[in-house]
């Protein structure tokens, strides 16, 4: 009978990629507090997903897996860019929203100004 071989993985990727989430919380810390604007959420997001991608890739073993578990995985993206959007789509309309519930509050002054 043919023996299976166990693969066992080698420690050194596993605190190369602890390395490099200890690196990304720590950008989050400094971006956090940073005074970024309006990009603050973005990049934080962003720094989220790497950090995501690595604990997926690296300790869940997506690297490994099959292409079921890969399916299954861009599905789980799929779904979650769905709803973010869902979510941002309500966020960036709710003054227009507004508007349209009590438009008299919106009423534009004209645009020209008599001289006088």
């Amino acid at each position: 009978m043919a023996e299976l071989s166990k693969h066992t993985p080698s420690p050194v990727p596993y605190f190369l990629v602890f390395a490099g989430l200890l690196v990304l919380t720590g950008t989050t810390v400094l971006v956090a507090l940073a005074d970024l604007g309006a990009w603050h959420t973005t990049i934080a997001l962003a720094i989220a997903v790497c950090k995501a991608a690595l604990i997926v890739l690296f300790f869940m073993h997506g690297l490994e897996s099959s292409r079921l578990t890969w399916l299954v995985i861009m599905g789980s993206i799929l779904w979650l860019a769905i709803m973010m959007g869902g979510t941002f789509s309500d966020y960036l309309t709710r003054k227009q929203d507004e508007q349209i519930r009590n438009p008299a509050a919106y009423i534009a002054e004209p645009l020209l100004q008599p001289c006088v």
